[in-house]
């Protein structure tokens, strides 16, 4: 994207792009051997262990004989693209995107105590008295 050797300075070019210029200069590092054979190691014990975090990780590496702390194993896993199998919180909780199906629950009168499944819609012994509605499914099974 940005050439050095166009007329256009790289300052200049850099603006075009809405780019910092020091993003221009930068060159990324290398990864030195030494992370290269953690990370080969991190994702042999992720296999065996997928439920292992960064802390788990570092215990099992030192206990090999590795002497590594638990931010650099979190972002060597980041590398490699690992990450902890582990359940995630709200899981019984319903997606914001589902929606429930619409139902003229306020108009009905419970004429039985027998309900159904599902908690907005009483469709078994419910009876009707005016619909608010007019497309509502329950409201045309009942008439």
């Amino acid at each position: 994207m940005i050439d050095r050797t166009h007329d256009l300075p790289v300052s200049r070019q850099c603006q075009i792009l809405s780019l910092v210029r020091s993003t221009a200069y930068y060159r990324p590092q290398e990864t030195s051997e030494a992370d290269l054979v953690l990370m080969r190691r991190i994702d042999e014990l992720h296999l065996e262990y997928p439920f292992a975090g960064s802390r788990m990780l570092r215990d099992l590496l030192k206990q090999e004989g590795n002497q590594i702390g638990r931010k650099h194993v979190a972002t060597l896993m980041k590398k490699v693209g690992i990450a902890a199998l582990y359940r995630k919180p709200n899981t019984s909780r319903r997606h914001p995107a589902i929606q429930s199906i619409p139902t003229c629950c306020a108009t009905w009168k419970l004429r039985a105590p027998i309900m159904s499944s599902r908690r907005t819609s009483r469709i078994c012994g419910l009876r009707k008295v005016g619909c608010i509605l007019p497309s509502c499914w329950i409201c045309l099974i009942a008439r």
